[in-house]
């Protein structure tokens, strides 16, 4: 599938001048990584183009900066995933510290299994996101885990168990009861992430927030951290709906500014399927 998606992609882009090629190296799924590796460095190879291996939450983090109005240096991150829930705090394109990150499922697992809990489908956040809108305000209270302790780490994993004994209590959920339940467990995962990210500002004294990934789509989250970054006399970036999930777009600007700075990866096809975002190098213009 991938080689007729790239050329129907460069055919409407009015066949660009190609200047280098960027590929997710990881983390992700081993498989689906060494496609994605392999096909790069045969385009470089047949096309004497650089190529470059990108960082999947990399390309998260800055794809905000493809807003007009972009985020200066430096910032703290909420990236948030169906595999990554992260606090970071960036200083400049690959000067990034981790502040904090969820201790078992991140934010997207978490709603991918308690729209299965309630029948939904794949992904969870959206369907979650679609049924709280009828939910019944202040009906289940469920618990914002975390919050209580000082750190910025999360955990979702007690959350999702209060949201399986509550289906479990309510027997046969009508349409109501599930939606009410989506409704409480939506709002205890915002009001959770809006918690730590006021932490962190006040932690870090940065003025601006950005989200990013899959789960910075939920309105009711960007909402709800719009209102908390008001009060904290800070601005917060988020990317446009189509640059949240997983792109190519996103992927391209942080090859870009990595090759733009002196960065290569030649042919190598190692891939990273763990790889830990603090672990990521400075560029060499960044080091200089």
């Amino acid at each position: 599938k991938l080689m007729p998606l790239i050329e129907q992609v460069i055919a409407e882009a009015g066949a660009p001048e190609l200047t280098g090629i960027a590929y997710t190296r990881g983390p992700g799924l081993v498989g689906a990584l060494l496609v994605g590796a392999s096909i790069a460095a045969g385009l470089g190879m047949s096309r004497n183009l650089p190529v470059l291996g990108v960082h999947h939450m990399e390309g998260h983090l800055l794809s905000p900066l493809l807003e007009d109005e972009a985020p200066a240096f430096p910032f703290v991150a909420l990236l948030v995933s169906g595999g990554h829930t992260l606090l970071v705090q960036v200083e400049g394109v690959g000067r990034y510290r981790v502040l904090g990150e969820s201790l078992d499922d991140a934010v997207g697992e978490a709603f991918d299994k308690a729209a299965k809990m309630l029948g939904l489908g794949y992904p969870g956040g959206p369907a979650i996101a679609r049924l709280a809108e009828n939910g019944t305000t202040d009906r289940f209270t469920f618990p914002r885990p975390m919050v209580d302790r000082p750190g910025l780490d999360f955990s979702f994993s007690g959350l999702k168990t209060y949201t399986l004994n509550c289906v479990q209590d309510l027997g046969e959920p009508n349409d109501q009861d599930r939606a009410d339940v989506a409704l409480a467990f939506q709002d205890a995962v915002v009001d959770t992430l809006t918690i730590k990210c006021r932490r962190a500002l006040r932690e870090t004294g940065s003025s601006r927030l950005v989200i990013a990934g899959g789960v910075s789509a939920n309105m009711r989250l960007r909402q709800r951290l719009e209102n908390m970054v008001h009060t904290e006399r800070a601005r917060l970036y988020v990317p446009a709906l189509k640059l949240c999930t997983d792109n190519g777009a996103m992927i391209a600007y942080a090859g870009w500014q990595r090759l733009a700075a002196g960065e290569r990866s030649g042919l190598d096809l190692t891939v990273r399927p763990r790889w830990p975002i603090d672990e990521l190098a400075r560029p060499p213009a960044a080091q200089a």
